[in-house]
């Protein structure tokens, strides 16, 4: 399928991508930071087998979406709903991959259960005001410094370190990886040093960056600040997924968000950290799909 500009305002429009079985149960998949539409998905083979649609978009200012300039975590679900709309997407399931992670908790809190039906978080991080949470520990020197910029009030120098960045990329697509392998754990080496991953993250890092580092910048902006939403509100069930050696977004970040979701279930896999993300989604995506099914048989009721 090419690659649709969805309206989602008067004004702005998004990048969207889908793969897999267009007659399966949808599932919006949402990008970590920073990232696009184009970031590792399954083959189109495995998305048939499990019967699903992956629907896969660029958050305002990556890729080839218009900019939202002060957005907030909460506003990714009212572009999700819009694109669903588009779609003429009667339910929906949405997981969201490392800084997708509060934006698919954004879609669990403020859409209509009617219609999102099921939500998962991989790899996510949990707010930077978080009570009783050391945010930093176990996180890598560069995620840290970049946290503490923003909350010591630094927006200039954030701005200026990701216009940076995204310049190296644009410049080798191939410049985040290899700066983020400095601190990886073996694991993620593994993971990132197979061919096929590697080329969709690469590809994915270029796109992201197209017209400029704003969609980094904004949500870094964003994740550092007051998502919008009450974690405690969220009554639709959220899966919980975690390498315990994840060095990006370490595990205790999970712990946490599993003690302030009610509904929240938490799988924390040993020997496992944070690109390891991107191959248990087929799992993940599966379990959307039953969880989906069930929601549906208990809002049915019972059958006399």
């Amino acid at each position: 399928m090419a690659t649709q500009l969805i309206g989602v305002t008067d004004a702005r429009d998004v990048a969207v991508d889908a793969w897999g079985d267009p007659k399966g149960f949808p599932v919006f998949l949402l990008h970590g930071t920073p990232g696009s539409r184009s970031g590792p998905v399954p083959r189109t083979s495995v998305l048939y087998r499990l019967g699903i649609r992956l629907i896969c978009y660029d958050r305002p200012g990556y890729g080839r979406s218009g900019r939202a300039k002060g957005r907030t975590v909460a506003d990714a679900a009212w572009d999700v709903l819009a694109v669903a709309d588009h779609l003429k997407l009667a339910e929906f399931g949405v997981v969201g991959r490392s800084g997708g992670g509060p934006h698919a908790l954004a879609c669990a809190a403020h859409i209509d259960h009617s219609r999102l039906r099921s939500t998962a978080v991989l790899v996510g991080l949990a707010p930077s005001d978080a009570e009783k949470l050391d945010w930093i520990e176990g996180m890598t020197r560069a995620n840290a410094e970049e946290h503490e910029r923003v909350s010591n009030g630094n927006g200039d120098a954030v701005v200026a370190s990701l216009t940076q960045r995204a310049q190296e990329i644009r410049e080798d697509p191939e410049n985040l990886l290899q700066v983020l392998e400095e601190e990886m754990t073996e694991t993620d080496r593994v993971v990132v040093t197979d061919f096929a991953f590697r080329r969709l993250l690469t590809s994915s890092y270029r796109e992201a960056v197209r017209c400029g580092p704003f969609g980094w910048i904004d949500d870094v902006l964003a994740l550092n600040r007051p998502w919008g939403f009450d974690l405690e509100k969220i009554t639709i069930p959220v899966q919980l997924w975690h390498g315990q050696d994840d060095v990006f977004a370490p595990v205790h970040h999970a712990h946490w968000l599993a003690e302030h979701i009610p509904t929240a279930m938490v799988e924390v896999e040993p020997k496992a950290a944070h690109f390891t993300a991107m191959v248990v989604l087929p799992k993940i995506l599966a379990r959307l799909k039953v969880h989906s099914a069930t929601m549906n048989n208990e809002s049915a009721g019972p059958v006399s």
